[in-house]
């Protein structure tokens, strides 16, 4: 008689799901330690912040030049982790999916807490509109009609690490699902597609050309969803901007290309295919590309935290120091675990 019960699973199954799992892990804490090393030099000219620190090594505190992060410490995360959690624990509530009305409220509540504290560190701008048009009435499917800034792609993770990139589409589905109700436009859901496939392909242990291949495709899909916003075509942006840092003469070179020709700001079609090009400079060292990012000024935060969530899904946790998983961790209110473990759940059961 055949029996019904599953396989028990074999020592090289369970390390396979084990790496996978600290590759997950990684994403997030990626994630988490590129947003604090990029926290003092949000926003800053790439002059400033190297007349700051002459070559920022390691964490530091809100300096006084910043008037968004002045005074927070050493190794505090900004709104692109915390919203990365919101978005993993409202996918976790929903059993895969998120709500536009319940996920605008939870972004709203944290706003609410950030005011309370004090901290200038608020929702962007595309966010802050599409909330506003909500409160005012506006329809989910439309308050988002505007919005093209980064803020989709900052906090897109944790998709990456609920679905695998095969069926492309059902993950390009659930992204666009996310960045509705406050990016619903070709331009961001094209960005965010990137970073969910390049995130998801290091999940599955791919390598960074595995990863490349995957984002430039779901951007290309990305962009045929939403509303239509002016803009660069993210996908190409994205090759172009690998191709120009692989290019260049020397690292120094590199950056220079990163900092002025690809760009460093809010917009989706800079930031995102900045990312790309700062992992593309050393894809099994997301230490140093979160690092050379935070060094860069601009949205340096959401830049740095890109790419240490696709660096941190390439190559597991083992990729950052030690000492930098300690002072992150312990600094912030993360309790990644148990979200990692709820998203690959959902994972195996896609």
């Amino acid at each position: 008689m055949m029996s019904t019960e599953a396989p028990e699973a074999t020592a090289t199954d369970r390390t396979w799901l084990t790496a996978r799992a600290d590759r997950a892990q990684a994403a997030l804490l990626g994630l988490a330690i590129g947003d604090a090393l990029g926290m003092p030099t949000q926003y800053l000219p790439r002059g400033t912040v190297d007349h700051l620190y002459g070559g920022l090594r390691w964490f530091e505190p809100g300096p006084d030049a910043n008037d968004i992060s002045r005074g927070l410490p050493a190794g505090r995360v900004t709104d692109d982790t915390d919203q990365a959690l919101i978005v993993a624990r409202a996918l976790l509530a929903g059993g895969g999916h998120v709500t536009p009305g319940l996920l605008a409220r939870d972004l709203l509540d944290w706003e609410a807490r950030m005011q309370a504290t004090g901290s200038l560190d608020l929702l962007g701008p595309s966010t802050k509109r599409a909330l506003n048009a909500l409160a005012d009435g506006a329809d989910p499917s439309e308050s988002g009609r505007w919005g093209d800034t980064n803020g989709a792609a900052m906090r897109i993770t944790p998709v990456g690490l609920m679905l695998p990139t095969v069926p492309l589409a059902r993950l390009v589905d659930r992204v666009t699902e996310v960045c509705a109700v406050t990016h619903n436009t070709g331009v961001a859901i094209a960005g965010a597609a990137a970073v969910a496939a390049a995130v998801s392909t290091g999940v599955e242990g791919g390598t960074f050309d595995d990863a490349l291949d995957a984002a430039v495709l779901a951007a290309r899909q990305g962009a045929r969803r939403g509303a239509y916003v002016a803009g660069a075509d993210v996908a190409t942006r994205i090759v172009w901007a690998v191709d120009t840092v692989r290019a260049a003469r020397s690292e120094a070179a590199a950056l220079d290309a990163v900092s002025y020709l690809v760009g460093t700001g809010i917009a989706t079609q800079e930031s995102v295919p900045a990312t790309f090009a700062l992992v593309a400079l050393a894809p099994e060292d997301p230490w140093r590309v979160c690092l050379a990012a935070a060094n860069l000024g601009g949205d340096s935060d959401t830049v740095a935290a890109m790419a240490g969530a696709v660096g941190g899904a390439l190559n597991g946790t083992a990729a950052f120091p030690a000492e930098a998983v300690r002072l992150v961790t312990a600094g912030n209110d993360l309790d990644l675990p148990p979200l990692v473990a709820g998203l690959l759940a959902l994972r195996d059961a896609a």
